[in-house]
């Protein structure tokens, strides 16, 4: 599985990494977060959701477990499993129709779902160092492969 591991200083470079999976985003459908409170996992949605030109602000759903936002040629699902108690909640949710639609899916702490969701085309880990963040990012798919391709590490 091809990866690229980036150092994150600040948060706008943070933001910018969000940037740029969006501009190779191509056919990527499925992107796992992961990370411990407080990392940058929001953070780096936020400047996906930017990228896609989303202003209003941008907030972790953890207590609904998913936030929709509709762009004109673009539906973006973010996810916190933060919450989840059973994975089982996420059929309560309709976690299929979200899957298996044409948006983007966007999962934080999917580790949580204890492997009811699908492989996903890119798996990013983000773990803070003494002087910022070091993200880890895997290709799973073709999709994600081209995505890690287009970065530019």
């Amino acid at each position: 599985m091809p990866a690229v591991e980036r150092a994150i200083a600040a948060v706008v470079d943070m933001e910018r990494l969000g940037k740029e999976l969006i501009d190779g985003l191509g056919g990527t459908r499925l992107i796992y977060i992961n990370g411990p409170l407080g990392a940058g996992k929001t953070t780096l949605v936020r400047g996906m959701l930017r990228a896609l030109g989303h202003a209003g602000a941008v907030k972790s759903p953890t207590f609904t477990l998913v936030e929709p936002y509709a762009f004109h040629d673009l539906a973006f699902y973010h996810f916190d499993l933060y919450r989840l108690k059973h994975a089982e909640e996420l059929e309560f949710l309709g976690v299929r129709d979200y899957l298996h639609g044409e948006g983007v899916c966007v999962v934080e702490w999917a580790g949580r779902a204890q492997n009811v969701l699908p492989t996903p085309d890119l798996d990013i880990m983000i773990s803070p160092t003494g002087t910022g963040r070091t993200v880890h990012i895997t290709a799973h798919t073709e999709n994600g492969r081209r995505l890690l391709d287009a970065l530019s590490c």
